[in-house]
Order: structure tokens, then sequence, then C-alpha cells
């Protein structure tokens, strides 16, 4: 499962570096045009964007974060498990 999700992003970033570079060439980037210019400049801040993050993801930068974020998760979940035994185990003797 894990190498269809990263095919998925493989994709979707050859996508957007298509969208990208089919687009480059035909935004204004003049600076005379200001409101053209601004749009051009905000589109391609959001297409790099886009590129960013999926490359981020394929590379794995955040495995090992996700690894020890898994780890804290199951150690809070055995300490609650553990005591909601414990509190089972005093209101049986009860």
């Amino acid at each position: 499962m894990k190498k269809r999700n990263k095919f998925k992003h493989f994709v979707y970033l050859l996508l957007a570096l298509a969208m990208l570079l089919y687009a480059l060439p035909k935004l204004s980037l003049g600076v005379e045009s200001g409101f053209v210019f601004g749009f051009g400049i905000a589109w391609c801040s959001f297409a790099f964007l886009v590129i960013a993050a999926h490359l981020h993801f394929i590379l794995g930068v955040d495995e090992e974060k996700t690894k020890r974020l898994e780890a804290v998760r199951k150690a809070k979940l055995d300490r609650w498990q553990g005591k909601w035994k414990e509190e089972g185990s005093v209101t049986q003797r009860s």
C-alpha cells in the first residue's frame, strides 16, 4: 500500500510540473501590468507549493517522525488499557 501511495504522489507531482511548464510561457510576468503580474506570481507560488509538498512526501522526510508518533500513541494506549484494567479489578473486588 505504501508503494501505491507514493506512486500516486509521483503522478500528481508530474502533473503539477507539466501544468507549470505549460502555463509559464503563457503567464504575463511583466512588471508593467500590476494585477496580471500579481496573479502570475500567486499562481506560480501555489504550483511550487504543490510540487514541494509532493516531493516532501515522496522523499519520506516525515517517515521517522511518523514512526516516533506511532510509538507514543501505542504507549499511551497501553497505559490507558492498563488503567482501565486496574479500575475494573478494583470495582470487582468491592
